[in-house]
């Protein structure tokens, strides 16, 4: 079993892949959380949590980690300091530890912040938390999905480096491939956007390795 590493474990996306994680037979989560009242729910499922502020110190977070997953989002309260700064310090402290790989929950239009207004400083800050990544020399999957839904998850996306098209998908869905990209063969060093589709998730990324 490896050690996952999941940053944002609190959140709606985040809470769904440690359990993804917790009932998968190759990964044991590690839910960072940035309070210790945030660490009772977890606890009491049996799933290991530590403490971690990704606007401070983060070198203790990853001991004995294999792999880690940053599904963590300041909500759009603080995206330089958050999503940008606590991605590179979570980057820097895994490559300092030697982490095997690191899967980024990113965004579509991440790879063009300047044609979004409203979005425009967030998916600067997600760009580039994702630049910062690709060139850190550690092996990586960089997960770009559409809107998120709170929808029941159907298994199935379309996936494409460049989708060229604006879509939605589920919280499920989007959970699910970020796990299927921690396995050491899936999506090596690639960036892909995903919507929903009718291409089971395992297939997809096969189809695009």
């Amino acid at each position: 079993m490896e050690n996952v590493l999941v940053a944002g474990a609190n959140g709606t996306t985040g809470k769904k892949i440690v359990n993804l994680l917790k009932s998968s037979q190759y990964f044991e989560p590690i839910a960072m959380v940035r309070k210790e009242e945030q660490q009772e729910q977890f606890k009491k499922d049996n799933i290991k949590t530590v403490l971690g502020d990704l606007e401070k110190d983060l070198s203790h977070t990853v001991e004995n980690i294999d792999k880690v997953v940053f599904a963590a989002g300041s909500g759009g309260k603080k995206v330089v300091e958050v999503d940008q700064e606590g991605a590179k310090s979570l980057i820097d402290a895994s490559k300092q530890a030697n982490v095997k790989k690191f899967v980024m929950l990113s965004s579509m239009g991440a790879d063009n912040p300047e044609e979004s207004d409203e979005l425009k400083q967030y998916l600067e800050a997600k760009h580039n938390a994702d630049e910062y990544l690709k060139s850190a020399n550690i092996m990586y999957t960089i997960v770009r999905p559409g809107s998120l839904t709170n929808d029941s998850g159907t298994g199935k996306i379309e996936l494409e480096h460049k989708l060229n098209k604006r879509g939605s998908i589920t919280r499920d869905d989007v959970a699910q491939t970020l796990v299927r990209s921690l396995h050491d063969d899936a999506a090596i060093n690639r960036t892909f956007e995903i919507i929903e589709g009718d291409t089971l998730i395992a297939k997809a990324m096969d189809a695009n390795s």
